[in-house]
């Protein structure tokens, strides 16, 4: 009876893999025809890396009087480059649709990789600023969104907030911006990336359990970048009420 259950469970663990499988291949191919809608070069990069990578490979093996043997190696070289161009580009897509939509610096910080703990909005005004709050390695960050001359002193009040709880830990601040003075959304998780690292994961836990305390000020922000031709005051009424 044991024996069969298990057959059972390990046959349905099958199913449900292939159905996963499947499923991730259909977005992929999905986000494939919409990149290829949206950016007339994806064809000529990916199928140029192809080109060149299958042709470097095979005039270097023509020397060793192996070019067809290599022939096959410059071919998966050459799909491995295109689907790392494919993945770039539809990036770089993302973001710059993004940019400048409330909500964005919040989505780009929820797909960190890595052992970030991320606090959205923990201070917000109604036109739809925000300061985001991230623990990591580093310290301390707090990474702002919305009109510069709102946002810089959202920030500011923030750091001073956090600055009486936290001692000598480390505190970052950055506005998400095209200015000189901020980092461009698409940068952002870069810019992250290279802080130093000042804290041990166990010095962050602490860290985490401190700022808890402080709880939120404001109301939350929509959840990822906002669509284009959004109605700004319905959804300025609906922070209101929250």
């Amino acid at each position: 009876m044991a024996g069969k259950q298990d057959k059972e469970a390990a046959k349905q663990a099958k199913k449900e893999k292939r159905a996963a499988g499947k499923a991730r291949r259909g977005q992929i191919f999905e986000a494939f025809k919409m990149q290829r809608r949206e950016d007339k070069a994806l064809i000529p990069w990916m199928a140029g890396s192809i080109i060149i990578i299958a042709g470097v490979v095979f005039g270097v093996g023509f020397f060793f009087n192996a070019q067809w043997i290599l022939l096959p190696l410059g071919i998966i070289l050459g799909v491995l480059a295109a689907v790392i161009i494919f993945g770039r580009r539809v990036q770089k897509t993302v973001y710059s649709k993004a940019d400048g939509q409330p909500g964005a610096a919040g989505w780009a910080l929820d797909n960190l990789r890595g052992r970030w703990r991320v606090t959205q909005t923990v201070a917000a005004t109604t036109q739809l600023d925000a300061v985001h709050r991230v623990l990591g390695a580093p310290g301390v960050i707090l990474v702002g969104e919305g009109a510069p001359h709102r946002v810089k002193n959202l920030v500011s009040q923030e750091k001073k907030r956090v600055a009486r709880l936290v001692g000598d830990t480390p505190i970052y601040d950055v506005i998400v911006g095209n200015d000189d003075d901020e980092i461009p959304l698409r940068r952002l998780q870069p810019y992250l990336m290279k802080l130093p690292r000042n804290l041990k994961p166990v010095q962050v836990d602490a860290l985490e359990a401190k700022l808890a305390a402080l709880g939120n000020r404001g109301a939350a922000m929509p959840k990822g970048p906002m669509p284009q031709g959004a109605k700004m005051r319905n959804v300025q009424r609906t922070i209101r009420r929250r």
